[in-house]
């Protein structure tokens, strides 16, 4: 089967997906704030589910090198939908729920229950997600890597971003359990279609090596890649902020902005199509102004954002503020992830990816954390309403400091698209 034919089923299941990772963007966490009003506590959940990238991230690699990429995601995919029927069990059972203290948890069973199913979910993502990006280099010509990444995050954004929060929400504001046994169908149907995406995907390799030593040479192939770092250590700190502002949004919008689960879904569904917009369009933007001047520009952009969030006075002005953000990010990711697909060569791709992701996604743990810290120690000494905003304002400083750094090297670093590896 030719490799056009093959990259709309691809597609489709990455939909699927998404639609269970949009779903429980707004689940994960809105569930802990139904058991725990301590805002490092609610953190803890969404840190469940990002700590795989630095702990995993290492291991994804090697193992997507060796074998075939798309048993791996089947496997990973099965191991999600468990993991969500698990959850459902445990929520079903603890229903009614108990109202939620200031400090402690409600449930602590199961609260720690279903961080542990967090835990398990990031896990499967990490060697999911890395073996689904260098997977797909093997359907699509490398020119059309910029078309094709930009239509995948679309489709992806249209599940995890629009449709999957405010489904999440209305589906967590009826049942609080079935949002979670939405997710386990979801993921379970991927898979499914993941079963019928003929072809083998295993990398060629020349020589088999030990463990240790395929990782050093995804290493040393990095090491030798100056602006492959760059773009890592950027998309790192970016990371790190960016989840300082996704935590504390959950928190502003409901005491602040006095808006519920639905209204939440409904403004990260609005920041989705912006995104989805820019995935549309962003390889257009890269042919007109060049890969340099869109990465430069994206990356300026998420500063002003940052500063704006916390003085939108309304549901309305925010979710236009995230429609901007998102549709910038988007051009960004397609700008970075592209060069990298066409850059790393394929037998290495797994590898030096990993390697760059624990770097770049690494950094999203710390983030959730500071974000709880942030709010935690601002409380001493302002008001609660204030201290809310308090990650904010850190964060579009740091984006601020971040873009000013990246300039140059932004400007220079990326090599002619039609240079090969």
């Amino acid at each position: 089967m030719s490799k056009p034919n093959r990259l709309p089923r691809f597609i489709a299941a990455s939909g699927m997906t998404n639609l269970a990772d949009g779903i429980a963007l707004v689940v994960w966490a809105w569930i802990a704030s139904l058991l725990s009003r301590d805002p490092l506590l609610i953190a803890l959940m969404p840190i469940a589910l990002r700590l795989p990238w630095f702990l995993f991230a290492l291991p994804a690699g090697v193992v997507t090198d060796r074998v075939d990429r798309r048993r791996l995601i089947l496997g990973m995919d099965v191991l999600r939908a468990v993991a969500f029927a698990s959850a459902t069990i445990l929520v079903w059972t603890a229903s009614p729920l108990a109202p939620a203290p200031n400090d402690g948890t409600s449930d602590p069973f199961l609260f720690y229950a279903l961080l542990a199913c967090a835990l398990l979910v990031g896990t499967a993502e990490v060697f999911r997600d890395n073996a689904a990006q260098t997977m797909l280099p093997a359907l699509v010509p490398h020119d059309q890597l910029e078309k094709a990444n930009g239509r995948l995050w679309s489709v992806e954004l249209v599940g995890n971003s629009l449709l999957g929060p405010a489904l999440g929400a209305f589906l967590i504001a009826a049942v609080v359990w079935a949002p979670f046994s939405m997710n386990a169908v979801m993921f379970a149907l991927a898979a499914l279609l993941i079963l019928t995406l003929p072809g083998n995907f295993r990398p060629t390799r020349t020589q088999q090596s030990s463990l240790r030593a395929d990782l050093a040479e995804g290493i040393a192939f990095l090491r030798a890649a100056p602006f492959l770092q760059v773009l890592a250590v950027i998309t790192g700190i970016w990371n790190l902020l960016h989840q300082m502002v996704v935590i504390a949004l959950i928190l502003h919008v409901q005491e602040n902005l006095g808006i519920g689960a639905q209204g939440y879904g409904l403004i990260l569904a609005a920041g989705a199509v912006g995104g989805i917009a820019g995935g549309l369009v962003a390889d257009r933007v890269v042919k007109v102004i060049g890969q340099n001047r869109a990465a430069q520009w994206m990356t300026l952009a998420s500063a002003v954002a940052f500063a704006i969030i916390p003085f939108a006075p309304n549901g309305y002005v925010l979710a236009l503020v995230l429609a901007l953000f998102e549709f910038t990010g988007l051009i960004w990711n397609t700008v970075s992830v592209s060069y990298r697909q066409r850059y790393i060569p394929d037998a290495l791709l797994g590898r030096v990816n990993s390697i760059y992701r624990l770097l770049a996604w690494g950094m999203m743990p710390i983030g959730l954390l500071l974000s709880g810290l942030v709010v935690g120690v601002a409380e001493e000494t302002i008001p609660r309403s204030f201290a809310l905003i308090s990650p904010f304002v850190l964060a579009a400083a740091g984006a601020t400091l971040l873009t000013v750094c990246a300039w140059r090297p932004l400007g220079r670093g990326f090599q002619p698209m039609n240079q090969s590896n």
